[in-house]
């Protein structure tokens, strides 16, 4: 056995027990880092040959193991932007430089540029809304831009598609030749024009322009097993303001005729499809109306409509649902899809190289990066108002803080007895 070597053997116990310390004290200053995962050393032995009647001793040696794979507990604020995940993936980061990282931490803020920045001046990255939905790109980053609410300001949607649902009363009287005595429809838009029930709706143009559309519901003809109903639509600003009556509407006012039919149990058996088309616009708009949730029962007459766009509107804040999707919110209570954030995990995110600033980057150990949208597949949804926390466990770490002193001042004690025996046989000569 060599001295010289069970003190080598010493040294090599103290570095490995401090290694251990540092990693304590990194896990105990970033307890409280939005994200961190912390770390944990591992050890394994160095083994020298030895010769018969003979030992010599080896060592130790540290490796450090991160639990990026282990979920830390949530907590909720008040910010719209701070975002955690629950379950698997990371959210896709970059630099100033325009390198691209894995993080946990979703402590985002907007920037003066309008960019959403984590707290270690990561930008959030996302996939825009420019072209319709977004889809992931599967094998890299490309299509990915900085995630910008600021970048739009006022907005404003024309109505593409609307629906009307309800009941048209079946014991209405008929109306038009079938009268007595006869009446003239609403189709005629002429004065005096009789009709069964009346309901509006207002839609929007592109510029964020509205119109109210008044619809007008009238029985025509009623047989033992059918109902026929003329429907009709004008602009309300064509209205007359003369008289008792909206009708005569001015010329190019009517947006819409069509017929319904119902069957002697009040069902709709006719496409309940209609097409509204407002040529006071250049070039023309056109809604697709969907009325088929109409009944024909004996009850009163009772409307609800819903036609989409909106009317010009300035930007109130930001909502991020939990797949994903950055909408904003309009002063008018409207939203519109700006950005969809995709997540992106690999195999063995405990492998993952770690970088400043709480990010990680691929390695060859960890895995291919694999990216994908929020609750689809393996992948965790996105939490809105709250923050992943730290999973360092400060009881355990005190504990191995404890551990590291016993065992260092062990392998001292193994060094200092080492020395005394160097001692002991370099006075030998004296």
């Amino acid at each position: 056995m060599s001295i010289f070597g069970s003190m080598k053997t010493a040294v090599s116990g103290m570095n490995a027990q401090a290694n251990r310390l540092s990693v304590v004290s990194d896990n105990i200053a970033n307890s409280n880092t939005t994200g961190y995962k912390a770390a944990s050393t591992s050890f394994s032995s160095m083994v020298l040959p030895s010769s018969s009647g003979n030992y010599t001793s080896g060592g130790v040696t540290t490796n450090v193991r991160y639990s990026v794979s282990d979920q830390g507990d949530l907590s909720y604020t008040t910010s719209g932007t701070d975002l955690a995940l629950q379950g698997n993936g990371f959210f896709i980061v970059q630099n100033g430089a325009g390198k691209n990282y894995l993080t946990r931490a979703g402590d985002f803020t907007k920037a003066p540029d309008g960019d959403l920045v984590n707290s270690a001046g990561f930008t959030l990255m996302g996939y825009p809304y420019s072209s319709g939905a977004p889809s992931v790109v599967v094998n890299g980053f490309g299509g990915l831009v900085p995630v910008n609410v600021d970048s739009f300001g006022l907005s404003a949607n024309a109505s593409s598609t609307g629906s009307f649902s309800g009941n048209l009363d079946a014991g209405a009287d008929i109306q038009g030749a079938s009268h007595v005595p006869p009446t003239t429809l609403p189709s005629a838009n002429t004065a005096g024009a009789t009709y069964t029930s009346k309901s509006s709706l207002t839609a929007f143009d592109g510029v964020g322009n509205s119109s109210i559309y008044d619809f007008y519901f009238t029985k025509t003809a009623e047989t033992a097993t059918s109902s026929t109903w003329e429907v009709v639509a004008y602009r309300q600003d064509g209205a007359a303001t003369t008289g008792t009556s909206s009708f005569p509407y001015a010329a190019g006012s009517q947006v819409l005729s069509s017929t319904m039919t119902f069957d002697n149990k009040g069902q709709l058996t006719s496409s309940g499809a209609m097409t509204l088309t407002d040529a006071s616009y250049t070039p023309s708009q056109t809604i697709a109306m969907d009325l088929s949730n109409f009944t024909q029962l004996a009850a009163g007459f009772g409307a609800t409509g819903n036609v989409d766009g909106n009317a010009a509107s300035a930007v109130d804040g930001v909502k991020i649902g939990t797949d994903g999707v950055v909408y904003a919110s309009y002063a008018d209570g409207s939203t519109k899809p700006l950005y969809r954030i995709p997540l992106a995990t690999v195999s063995s995110p405990d492998n993952l190289t770690v970088e400043t600033g709480n990010v990680y980057s691929q390695s060859a150990s960890s895995g291919v990066i694999i990216t994908g949208f929020p609750g689809e597949g393996t992948f965790g949804t996105v939490k809105s108002n709250a923050l992943e926390a730290s999973n360092v466990d400060l009881a355990s770490e005190l504990t191995e803080m404890i551990q590291a002193q016993r065992s260092y001042t062990a392998n001292s004690k193994v060094f200092q007895t080492g020395s005394d025996l160097m001692d002991v046989l370099v006075n030998l000569q004296r």
